[in-house]
């Protein structure tokens, strides 16, 4: 099952130009089966999500993208509405007593330009970012980002022994599906998501 991880929509994501509606058609068109709605610290109401849905053929799941002072962080199976910039310690709390799933957004975004310590950071190095000790998964695809920031987040994910994802990260329309996640059985709701992320059976993939 092909699921986009990653979607900004407009106007819940203010730096978004996509129109919900839109991403159904273009969901259809590129032959994905599903997307999620994660747009910054701002979950949509069950009830609009379903009619989003109704009779499209494509499913879409409900996500928050959160900042933390150590980085963005998708969440999955979390209700409860978190503002502002939160300690990462306390998310995965939140993430834990939900029986939620967090996934470290682009963790790696721009470290190609920050200096020359940077230009020659191994895997070990990267692997020692404090993010990574609280969240569930990493995102190894994401596409707003360099080849050479996903490269790296995806060795990093392996050296962890973490799970690696793929979302477009996309806040227009045809980014939609730029990278994916393929999972290996069907997913029917959140619910179900929740427990194939927990499983790791899937992996990142493209239909751009």
């Amino acid at each position: 099952m092909k699921i986009d991880l990653h979607v900004h929509t407009s106007p819940r994501s203010k730096c978004s130009n996509i129109n919900p509606e839109e991403l159904i058609e273009e969901a259809v068109k590129i032959g994905l089966d599903g997307f999620c709605l994660t747009e910054h610290q701002v979950i949509w109401p069950v009830e609009e999500v379903a009619a989003l849905a109704a009779d499209s053929g494509v499913r879409i799941f409900r996500g928050n993208e959160i900042t933390t002072a150590q980085g963005d962080v998708l969440v999955f199976g979390l209700e409860k509405d978190i503002q502002g910039v939160v300690p990462i310690q306390m998310l995965k709390k939140e993430v834990e007593a939900a029986g939620a799933f967090s996934i470290l957004a682009h963790p790696f975004r721009g470290f190609k330009v920050f200096g020359m310590t940077d230009l020659s950071m191994s895997v070990e190095q990267a692997a020692k970012k404090k993010a990574l000790s609280f969240v569930d998964a990493v995102e190894v695809r994401n596409g707003k980002v360099s080849a050479q920031d996903n490269e790296m987040a995806e060795k990093v994910a392996d050296h962890l022994g973490l799970p690696g994802t793929g979302g477009s990260d996309a806040h227009n329309t045809d980014e939609l599906g730029q990278w994916i996640t393929i999972f290996e059985r069907e997913i029917a709701d959140e619910a179900d998501l929740v427990v194939e992320l927990r499983s790791g059976r899937f992996s990142p993939g493209s239909l751009r």
